[in-house]
């Protein structure tokens, strides 16, 4: 039995196929001993059986955001110690004269630097000595480190040195995270931090995938949309950082396309956070990104183009010194949870939502759960400060968390270059589809899709996605050059670590091209097409292209891909109806308006071909769509609900 396991801040989703029919169960997360839940879970499942486990993990993603990780000690060439402190010159906050960065994880006691040097086109310049490799082991030993990160200089162009280094420190028995090995490519302040975040999280890491992997034949999602073994998981970690998000784009992506929509937001709201994604069939599916950032640090391994922010059912709404409402980035998380729960005391989204009528206290989770509406209006009450009454309070925190979300999507549609107006918006997460609609709305998409066990999609994206292998190298070539050679020398490895699985993959190349003298550069597709691509990339990235400018091959980079699981979603006739037999009850709800009387549908008795307007609630096992008035509803071949959006 395979099994596709999601863990987020609130809720652990699982996925899993029983005779031949897709299943789902959602338990509460235990962040103090996050494997604690996943085998829960799996033993729930599979009773006696050793279950196969698709896992996406924020293990890594939290040490990181809390700075629980390992103690790194960072070996670079002699001179450049403090390169990853130092870093770039960019400032987040370039207006606010108080912003302070997060705080370097490698203290200046733990950088250290090797009498070496290897130039830019990989010839060794210099060799480290080997009393000076005994004194540097001495000097790490002494230091108390529990795993090393080394990134020498061009170590990409020739890995001699660092590999040289890398021997004389393994005597200390420590994880060790190798540059070249893991990202060879130039840029060595985001090479550094790539690398040292890795080490950073190679003790926590593996230590959690050993754990589960005592009870399970375990495979890790990755950042980029792909599963790994297990076993390079707890090796590269910095590749899993946003491992339970990537699940939700491919989940996303797939129910979107078997829908018949190619232009998709994903829109993925969970206790904790929202991530929102933008996917374009037309131009390849999922984009990946070496450019992404978190808790400060740069990481540069793809990772899928995922925007976050700190807005979900658990957020925590607070007034501030002034009397000025705020909601997030705090969360309740599992525990203690949103007032409603039992056992919180802080207001959150969702105790807004139950005031508001749009959570049925009595069917949540399919009625594993009651959610307490007298304990979420009184505490409501108490810390409404100044705001009339508990419902304006209540319609003020959806009002700014919808805000929040609705600049998350801006960012990765309008200040893209891309039109939201077409684009469908693919809602999913414990509270994805309370808010999609308003969201809509407010940016003009004109339709959401929210699939099947939205509450459940980052788990499903989990259990379909392929096996996959990138591949990267530097090379900065004049576009005309012969680039065949570069290009089956990465497809190789790929196909080969493959092969160690005893499994087949397909390669796909791509490049990172600029034009001559530009500083950053655009992933384009390669092939005959390459360079007509990366000029329409650059209009559409920068507002112009100049196609007399001789243009620059920086990287390349290779995809092996294996199939993943085969799970069949058979389409269903329409038959038309206006979904009647699926009304569980009728209340009043407030939207825009004081309270409307609402239908309530339980979704597991709507039928394809049923359509009503709003407004309406409809309920399910892992999530609750709200439909606002105005809005109208049907529900497809596949059982997803087609919102038409005004």
């Amino acid at each position: 039995m395979q099994i596709a396991i999601d863990t987020g801040g609130t809720f652990t989703d699982c996925v899993y196929v029983c005779d031949g029919a897709l299943q789902v169960l959602k338990v509460f997360s235990t962040p103090d001993d996050p494997a604690r839940a996943v085998l829960e879970a799996a033993r729930h499942i599979a009773g006696d059986k050793t279950p196969r486990v698709r896992h996406g993990t924020t293990v890594g993603t939290n040490a990181l955001l809390e700075r629980k990780g390992a103690r790194v000690a960072f070996v670079t060439t002699a001179g450049f110690e403090d390169t990853i402190a130092i870093g770039r010159q960019a400032r987040a906050n370039l207006y606010d004269w108080f912003a302070t960065p997060p705080k370097c994880i490698v203290p200046p006691e733990l950088r250290f630097g090797v009498e070496e040097r290897t130039a830019w086109d990989g010839a060794v310049l210099r060799q480290p000595a080997a009393s000076e490799l005994d004194e540097l082991t001495g000097k790490v030993r002494a230091s108390g480190a529990e795993s090393i990160a080394i990134s020498l200089l061009f170590s990409f162009a020739n890995p001699q040195n660092e590999l040289a280094v890398a021997r004389a420190l393994s005597r200390l028995r420590l994880p060790v995270s190798i540059s070249h090995l893991i990202l060879p490519e130039f840029r060595e302040y985001e090479r550094a931090s790539t690398i040292t975040v890795n080490a950073y999280l190679a003790t926590t890491v593996g230590g959690y995938v050993r754990s589960i992997e005592t009870e399970t034949h375990m495979a890790i999602m990755q950042s980029s949309g792909g599963i790994i073994p297990a076993r390079i998981a707890a090796e590269q970690p910095v590749r899993t950082v946003l491992s339970g998000p990537a699940g939700g784009v491919m989940g996303a992506y797939f129910v979107a396309r078997l829908a018949g929509f190619d232009k998709i937001i994903g829109f993925d709201m969970g206790g904790t956070s929202t991530d929102v994604a933008l996917v374009d069939a037309e131009q390849g599916g999922p984009k990946t990104t070496n450019e992404a950032i978190i808790s400060g640090m740069p990481i540069s391994v793809p990772i899928l183009d995922i925007h976050t922010v700190g807005a979900g059912g658990g957020s925590i709404a607070r007034f501030d010194s002034g009397g000025i409402l705020h909601v997030g980035p705090e969360s309740a998380g599992a525990n203690p949870g949103p007032i409603c729960y039992g056992r919180g005391t802080k207001p959150t989204v969702s105790d807004a939502n139950l005031i508001l009528g749009r959570l049925d206290p009595h069917n949540f989770l399919g009625g594993k759960v009651t959610l307490d509406s007298d304990r979420a209006r009184s505490y409501m009450d108490r810390a409404r400060h100044t705001i009339s009454t508990v419902e304006a309070f209540a319609r003020g925190i959806i009002a700014l968390a919808e805000a929040a979300m609705e600049k998350a999507i801006r960012v990765i549609s309008v200040e893209r270059g891309h039109d939201p107006r077409e684009f469908t918006l693919v809602a999913f997460g414990g509270a994805g589809p309370l808010h999609a609609c308003a969201l809509a709305k407010g940016l003009r998409v004109p339709r959401v899709l929210v699939p099947r066990m939205p509450g459940a999609l980052s788990a499903l994206g989990i259990l379909l996605a392929d096996r996959v292998r990138d591949y990267s190298r530097t090379v900065m070539l004049k576009s005309n050059q012969d680039l065949e050679p570069y290009f089956r020398e990465l497809e190789q490895a790929g196909f080969e670590d493959l092969a160690s699985e005893q499994v087949a993959g397909t390669a796909s190349r791509s490049a990172d091209l600029r034009y001559v003298g530009q500083g950053y550069e655009l992933n384009v597709a390669a092939g005959p097409n390459m360079l007509a691509d990366f000029h329409r990339a650059h209009r559409r990235r920068y507002g112009y292209a100049d196609e007399t400018r001789d243009i620059e091959v920086v990287n390349m980079r290779v995809r092996v891909t294996a199939p993943g699981e085969q799970v069949h979603f058979p389409a269903s006739d329409l038959r038309a109806g206006d979904g009647e037999r699926a009304i569980l009850d009728r209340r009043p709800v407030i939207f825009d308006t004081p309270h409307e009387d609402t239908p309530i549908y339980d979704r597991d008795l709507l039928r394809p071909g049923d359509a009503f307007p709003g407004p309406a609630i409809v309920v399910e096992y892992s999530a609750t769509s709200v439909i606002p008035p105005g809005c109208a509803v049907h529900v497809d071949a596949y059982s997803n609900l087609v919102i038409e959006v005004p």
